[in-house]
């Protein structure tokens, strides 16, 4: 059908009304350099067959993580999905269902939710989770608002120089106008500096921000950092990796107070990043200052059980300076396929997961360091994800990922982006989907690349 929003004599009544001649002396306030240029001259339009096959062709110029063999992580990883996740998330009833934060949702869709909510319980060890946030990063910055607000410090956030950078330049934005900043500690092999954290605390700091496993994939000293927060009164936040706590202690074990995580590694694809799934938990003493929402289960006025939304403390529910979050929405599409990949895998799947991806990370370090493609840095224990230092002699680590990529390898990330002085390092990150012969022939290919000078 044809969309045609406004007549001609529409237009001109609501000019009239506002008291100009044309539409071009409406936006005359705007530079016409900053305008659109309404003369497209577009080709001659085709049959729908050979658009199809236009728009085909265009779409065939893209690679994603499918077409090519993928070792790339720091932060979004190529796991295997269960078709389930796909068969029921897929189903019509929560695919086209309105953005489920109003009062009518559904009762599935709030049940859902609730189980969402119950399994990253059990993942992370703590009490309370919300119903989701968008990502990761907006979820370590929703975590350290929450910190301010339930410990009344206002002093500098401490995090970690190794926690993700997207995450420390987003709690920085949130930040910015709030009267407090974000502090990096200093690092002792690409892991947190122990001695660095106690003497930078004080009686103001409200939150010490880590990642574990980090994002160079060495796993912190959680247990020490959690006993110096606990002795200097400070609240301890965590971001974590779903998939290593099946083989990982949970931050709740641990004595984290609020944990965090990135989702997408639970049932979500790679997508080109995004979009993803931000978790949040916190021990239930905080549960008031959670952001977001929270699902409750009750019972209704004949007794059957049912689910409410039973904490909507926004700006839209209550007066705007009592909001806990601006976050006015949850990702609830992408709850569901975590709450089914966690269902599917159950405590026994998500553990043999983690140990494959651990076991294969361990076979492509060693093909790596047989091949003479690299030195795998071993300073400290890491997961998944390693990072491997380049021979002096070969290309740096963006031109190497250049070359593997027209080779069929997603061969990692090169940490000179994010850190300077780091050209020569690449970060490699392997899962459960990598087989050994992936692995041997990834291994051969870096090597004939570090070595073609």
């Amino acid at each position: 059908m044809g969309y045609l929003p406004h007549t001609a004599d529409q237009v001109e009544a609501m000019l009239n009304a506002i008291g100009v001649r044309t539409i071009d002396d409406l936006f005359s306030g705007i530079p016409s350099t900053a305008r659109l240029n309404r003369s497209l001259h577009l080709p001659a339009s085709l049959a729908e067959m050979d658009l199809s096959a236009l728009v085909a062709s265009i779409g065939r110029g893209n690679r994603s993580a499918s077409d090519l063999v993928c070792f790339l992580g720091g932060g979004a990883y190529d796991h295997f999905v269960p078709a389930v996740v796909d068969a029921l998330a897929g189903r019509s009833e929560f695919v086209t269902a309105y953005t489920p934060y109003q009062a009518e949702a559904s009762q599935g869709s709030l049940q859902a939710f609730f189980e969402f909510q119950t399994l990253i319980c059990q993942l992370s060890g703590l009490e309370v989770t919300n119903s989701s946030l968008y990502e990761g990063s907006s979820a370590v910055a929703e975590a350290v608002m929450m910190a301010l607000a339930v410990g009344g410090r206002n002093g500098p956030v401490l995090m970690s120089p190794h926690a993700h950078p997207h995450h420390i330049s987003v709690t920085r934005t949130y930040l910015a106008n709030l009267g407090t900043s974000v502090e990096t500690l200093a690092a002792s092999s690409d892991r947190l500096d122990l001695a660095s954290l106690a003497s930078r605390i004080n009686d103001q700091t409200p939150c010490v921000v880590v990642q574990h496993p980090n994002v160079l994939g060495n796993l912190e000293e959680v247990d020490e950092i959690s006993r110096i927060c606990k002795e200097k009164g400070v609240l301890f936040i965590v971001s974590y990796n779903p998939v290593s706590l099946g083989i990982l202690k949970r931050p709740g074990d641990y004595g984290a107070d609020i944990a965090v995580a990135e989702g997408q590694s639970l049932g979500s694809p790679l997508a080109f990043g995004g979009p993803y799934l931000g978790l949040l938990s916190c021990r239930g003493e905080h549960l008031r200052k959670i952001p977001g929402r929270l699902v409750g289960q009750t019972v209704d006025r004949h007794g059957k059980r049912c689910w409410v939304l039973a904490l909507q403390t926004r700006e839209q529910h209550i007066r705007r300076e009592k909001a806990t979050s601006n976050i006015c929405t949850n990702q609830g599409l992408y709850a569901l396929r975590a709450a089914i990949h966690l269902a599917a895998l159950g405590p026994v799947g998500l553990r043999e997961t983690a140990l494959m991806c651990l076991e294969r990370a361990r076979e492509t370090a060693a093909a790596i360091r047989r091949a003479g493609a690299g030195e795998p840095l071993d300073g400290a224990p890491w997961f998944n994800e390693f990072v491997v230092r380049l021979p002096d002699t070969g290309p740096v680590a963006e031109r190497v990922v250049e070359a593997m990529a027209e080779r069929g390898f997603l061969a990692g990330f090169p940490l000179g982006r994010w850190y300077p002085g780091r050209e020569r390092d690449l970060l490699v990150a392997v899962t459960e989907r990598r087989t050994p012969v992936e692995i041997d022939a990834f291994a051969a290919a870096l090597a004939a690349v570090v070595k073609s000078g």
